[in-house]
């Protein structure tokens, strides 16, 4: 079995690269949009529109300030495709990779039917190699339809899609009602997954059954909001819209 390293404690972090979404829109030395479709037959057509990635100040913090990810029920087109949703999608691609690391986000989440935001990374070789194989960390996924359930997941080449290692922890209260943190330590040949500080779960090479981990070249990140899919299903009479994913900020350490 792989050797896995320690939970670091605070000190032994060093930051790297963090995103408090000051000024008044997305600073595109650190972000890119995705724009049109989404993969798991989602409905969204994601968009760069101010409706649905934005920036608010924090009301109760002067000075601070929120990305805002918000998903509205609209007919659009997109490469000649009809969505009833818009939302948004952003990401570091070509702009922030990193390999091993404390990766830490701080947010409030959306609820319904239908709903799923993500705080996630890719392998930045998807576009030589293409999905599994460049794998893929969920540090946080949510779905509606399980309001205090919170799932981290690894992707990667025989284990990916329905078959992804994770595990999801049950929360005492809804997850939209408060601001948590959701973070990874992410180590050669370990990850570690972490609500509001608490480990909830740790993988290695041991849990692949003998497939092949992929979890050791650089990773770019990913926030977004899609609406329905193979996974969270569609939204439904329930469903309230707009909905809105709200985050206070993405920290990155690496181990000093």
């Amino acid at each position: 079995m792989a050797h896995q390293q320690v939970p670091a404690s605070d000190h032994d972090w060093l930051m790297v690269w963090e995103e408090q979404f000051t000024g008044s829109a997305l600073d595109f030395s650190k972000w890119s949009y995705h724009f049109g479709k989404g993969p798991n037959h989602e409905l969204q057509n994601y968009t760069s529109a101010e409706k649905n990635v934005r920036f608010e100040p924090d009301p109760a913090q002067l000075g601070n300030q929120f990305l805002v990810v918000q998903a509205h029920e609209e007919t659009t087109e997109h490469d000649s495709e009809t969505f009833a949703y818009t939302s948004g999608r952003i990401n570091t691609r070509g702009k922030f990779n990193v390999t091993y690391g404390k990766i830490e986000m701080r947010a409030k989440l959306p609820f319904g039917q239908g709903i799923w935001p993500a705080f996630w990374m890719l392998g930045e070789d998807i576009r030589t190699i293409g999905w599994p194989a460049c794998g893929e960390i969920d540090i946080m996924e949510y779905i509606g339809k399980t309001p205090t359930n919170v799932y981290g997941t690894l992707h990667g080449p025989g284990y990916s899609g329905g078959k992804g290692i994770g595990t999801k922890l049950d929360t005492p209260d809804t997850l939209s009602a408060e601001f948590h943190t959701y973070g990874v330590e992410w180590e050669p040949d370990c990850i570690r997954w972490y609500f509001d500080g608490a480990l909830f779960q740790t993988r290695s090479p041991a849990d692949l059954g003998g497939d092949k981990w992929v979890f050791d070249h650089p990773f770019f990140i990913l926030i977004n909001l899609a609406i329905g899919g193979d996974w969270p299903g569609n939204p439904d009479a329930t469903t309230r819209f707009p909905q809105t994913y709200t985050v206070d900020y993405v920290k990155v350490y690496q181990r000093n």
